[in-house]
């Protein structure tokens, strides 16, 4: 699969939050159609995240739970060219499912920007692409550790709770790198780890009935994105928020926009119409224009890194590990 990396651009909070992580790259490489920091940049859970790492030689390494076991997966750009390895019980799985996973089931030409600022983003992401990873639960529990906490507190509960409950990541994988548990596994961690890992029963109750039909959930990953969702949210638990963010990885999902986010709405009217007070219904008919590619819309207005200026401090970890 042809692809290269976009030089490198400087990262923000809100840059990485839209999915943009540095890949090293030679200065002389050419423009291509494919970033793969931007591509794959959604699935990494924080800077230490077990499952997922970038070495110096511009490889970027993902240990996965597939349905025949866990894998490892290398891929980078060499001459022009996408490049993998994989190894593990999930090594052909993997191999299989990497052109969705480099975005091949994408139309970037879909999208038409109707506004300044996402026309000169999209111009200069050129090689952003949707990933689709296939794979449900991977990205539907660092989600539910994401719910109404800081992204501190979830990466570290995510970082915890794979080191010590999932396998070494297969083959010859960066050290500290581990495949997250699998269904079984993750309903028979006892509430005290839980608590040791700093979330709360609400989240861990969350994932353990996600897991204990992890079968049914998988199933989501070929249906139409709304009725993937919809499957999603028949588990308390799970909220627009949380199946919007799981399906928008999982599917490749062009219009599956996140609502009920705390920041994203101010940070979308702000870029879009210099109102950081937007709320949810404002967010959308904001990118009403954009139908059938709201996500990548709203991934571009990150992407920027305009945002309304800081007007308080911001939100304090919580700790709930002392209780």
């Amino acid at each position: 699969m042809a692809g290269r990396f976009s030089p490198p651009t400087q990262s923000t909070r809100t840059t990485v939050r839209g999915g943009h992580i540095p890949v090293p790259t030679p200065p002389d490489a050419p423009d291509a159609p494919l970033d793969l920091g931007l591509t794959l940049g959604p699935l990494r859970r924080g800077p230490a995240d077990p499952t997922f790492r970038v070495t110096p030689d511009g490889s970027v390494w993902r240990a996965s739970r597939t349905p025949d076991g866990p894998g490892t997966l290398r891929v980078a750009v060499r001459d022009g060219k996408a490049e993998a390895e994989a190894w593990g019980a999930g090594a052909a799985w993997l191999l299989d499912h990497l052109p969705a996973l480099l975005g091949a089931e994408d139309d970037p030409t879909a999208f038409v920007p109707r506004h300044k600022l996402l026309l000169a983003t999209h111009r200069r992401r050129p090689g952003l692409r949707l990933t689709r990873t296939g794979l449900v639960l991977e990205s539907l529990i660092p989600t539910v550790l994401e719910q109404k906490v800081t992204a501190t507190e979830a990466y570290g509960a995510w970082r915890l709770l794979v080191r010590k409950y999932g396998e070494p990541a297969p083959g010859p994988a960066p050290d500290g790198m581990y495949a997250m548990p699998d269904a079984r596994t993750w309903t028979q961690i006892p509430s005290w780890e839980w608590h040791r890992a700093n979330v709360d029963g609400k989240r861990s109750a969350t994932i353990v009935r996600a897991a204990r039909v992890a079968a049914r959930l998988e199933e989501a990953a070929l249906m139409a994105p709304p009725a993937a969702r919809e499957r999603l949210e028949l588990i308390p638990g799970i909220g627009p928020w949380t199946s919007a963010e799981t399906i928008q990885r999982s599917n490749g999902a062009p219009d599956e926009v996140t609502t009920g986010d705390l920041h994203l709405p101010g940070i979308v009217g702000w870029a879009l119409a210099g109102d950081r007070t937007t709320d949810d219904e404002a967010m959308l008919a904001l990118l009403a224009p954009y139908e059938g590619q709201r996500h990548r819309a709203a991934r571009l207005v990150l992407l920027s890194g305009r945002v309304p200026p800081r007007r308080a401090p911001r939100m304090t970890p919580g700790n709930i590990t002392r209780i």
